[in-house]
């Protein structure tokens, strides 16, 4: 595991380890508990022996969702090291939309660190290789990422990580709802525009058939899964200067968008989970609605690329089929590489993540497959497939 360490340390900068700190049990709602212990909204403090995943923005609310019915398959009497529990951090404080840092303790005797928000922290948490101060197990197991592996990135083989595929999803540019005030923004542009516009040569909403008004690019903090998807969308190698790159992604609530020459990016399936799947933040979940994540949309609407709608017309969207394929990305979870299986996730792990062959519940569960849908996202004959 040296190597990997080494090497993916030459990509991005370790997370900073604090001093140990103690987690107490909370009564929090589901949605706000860190991590939560299932659905009945009590905070857990993992056993050394779980699993525990940290990383992207994009699905964190689908994974306290598939965790919490993962678990339910495992009665408490044969919840052992046999039998792990999975759980998962969010990479934010959950309840917050800001990027600033906040801690986390992994596991029971592990220490704090900084808690990983985005793929990319992620992955470096995972190649810490930290373990809990008594039996050796890893603090973290997994990682989810809302893009492919990098260059970078340590390859598949001994000392290497392997990236599995979760789900399908699709990301668009957003801009101020009409019900916010709306934006000086068109209703549609196509894929050339926003390269001028996220390479800065395009610095006027009129340059593109909008009004008057100059342009305010945004995009996530450094380390994003979905600003590196954008960015190989885009064909993008360096962002113009003009480009701020500094709120927390797949939200609508930060100051910054109630303007009218405002532009981000969202995730197409957390803009529809958010919007039509969640219950205003503060309030509990009604009956169909999800149990995890509210609707953070705030100021922003979903816009058109080529002047198809990124989502379908129904009373209930999903991710329109039809969008430009050229915008829809795989969501993976990041896990050690093995030579011990086939598939080389290690063993302890297969139960979870593993191929609808191979039985693993992310792929082969209905319930799964439900809870990927409810979350906005798309079910992929490619789920458990490694790269």
């Amino acid at each position: 595991m040296q190597g990997l360490r080494t090497r993916l340390r030459k990509v991005t900068a370790g997370i900073a380890v604090a001093a140990a700190a103690a987690v107490i049990a909370t009564t929090a709602p589901a949605a706000l508990a860190d991590p939560p212990a299932g659905s009945g909204g009590k905070e857990v403090v993992p056993r050394s022996y779980d699993v525990v995943g940290v990383g992207a923005n994009t699905d964190e609310n689908l994974f306290n969702q598939l965790s919490a019915d993962y678990n339910k398959t495992i009665p408490a009497s044969k919840h052992n090291a046999n039998h792990p529990y999975f759980y998962n951090f969010n990479a934010t404080a959950p309840g917050s939309t800001s990027a600033k840092p906040t801690h986390i303790v992994p596991k029971t005797g592990c220490p704090s660190i900084v808690r990983p928000n985005g793929s990319t922290a992620g992955l470096t948490a995972l190649d810490q290789n930290q373990f809990d101060g008594k039996t050796g197990h890893y603090c973290i197991d997994f990682a989810r990422s809302s893009s492919s592996r990098s260059t970078k990135a340590p390859k598949a083989g001994p000392g290497g990580v392997i990236y599995v595929a979760l789900a399908k999803d699709a990301l668009t540019w957003a801009t101020r709802a009409a019900k916010s005030g709306g934006s000086n923004a068109p209703a549609t542009l196509t894929k050339a525009q926003l390269q001028g516009i996220f390479t800065c040569k395009t610095t006027n909403w009129k340059q593109v058939g909008g009004n008057a008004g100059a342009i305010k690019v945004y995009l996530p903090q450094t380390g994003s899964g979905t600003l590196s998807a954008w960015e190989k969308f885009m064909g993008i190698t360096v962002l113009g200067s003009c480009v701020n790159l500094s709120l927390e992604e797949n939200q609508g609530e930060s100051a910054q968008f109630n303007n009218p020459n405002a532009i981000f990016i969202y995730s197409i399936a957390d803009w529809v989970a958010q919007k039509y799947h969640s219950p205003f933040c503060g309030a509990k979940p009604k009956a169909g609605q999800n149990t995890f994540g509210c609707d953070v949309t705030g100021f922003l609407a979903l816009d058109k690329i080529g002047g198809v709608a990124p989502t379908t017309a129904a009373k209930v969207p999903v991710i329109n089929p039809a969008f430009p394929a050229g915008f829809f990305r795989t969501l993976y979870d990041i896990v050690r590489w093995t030579a011990k299986t086939p598939d080389h996730i290690y063993a302890r792990l297969e139960s979870f993540f593993s191929s609808k062959a191979l039985h693993g519940f992310l792929c082969s569960s209905p319930v799964a497959t439900k809870d990927i849908e409810n979350y906005g996202f798309i079910p992929t004959a490619t789920c458990g497939s490694t790269s």
